[in-house]
């Protein structure tokens, strides 16, 4: 059956500007054989390999990189992503997502996510919360890599 997900290669699309972990994403791409599309708003450096592209969408186009991402994303991709409104339209598409420390959004907890980040947008602005999140560890850096290889390992099975 032409266009089955059977056929569909497996793809990691990932919001680049800020995203820590692309080094990460090249190597287990490359492990599998995966397409990578990095999409960012200015132009990245990537290694020179056939399964990685750089998209760049028009700058000062707001939200251009999540909407390009969400009209290419499929059922069979899988976004990296820090952006929660991206990631739930991502699985609204029936993709996987999930973030640079490991965190994989899934539908069943995707409105906690928005209902957390709203509550905290919300807090911040009053003043009740300062700074940032934690810094980014190692130990993120592993579970990243850990979920990433799940949720192909998932993607896998489910095309048998």
């Amino acid at each position: 059956m032409t266009g089955s997900s059977a056929e569909t290669p497996i793809r990691i699309v990932v919001d680049a500007d800020a995203c820590p972990v692309k080094d990460e994403i090249f190597r287990v791409a490359t492990r599998y054989g995966l397409k990578v599309l990095l999409v960012s708003n200015s132009p990245l450096r990537i290694p020179r390999n056939p399964l990685f592209e750089s998209v760049v969408v028009a700058k000062g186009q707001f939200d251009g990189a999540d909407d390009w991402i969400v009209e290419q994303i499929t059922a069979t991709d899988i976004a990296v992503t820090g952006d929660i409104p991206l990631a739930a339209r991502c699985l609204e598409k029936g993709a996987r997502a999930l973030d640079a420390k490991g965190r994989v959004y899934a539908p069943d907890s995707i409105g906690d996510a928005l209902a957390s980040r709203e509550l905290m947008a919300h807090l911040r602005a009053m003043g009740e919360l300062g700074g940032g999140p934690p810094p980014f560890s190692d130990r993120d850096r592993s579970t990243f890599l850990q979920r990433l290889d799940d949720l192909i390992q998932a993607l896998r099975r489910a095309r048998r």
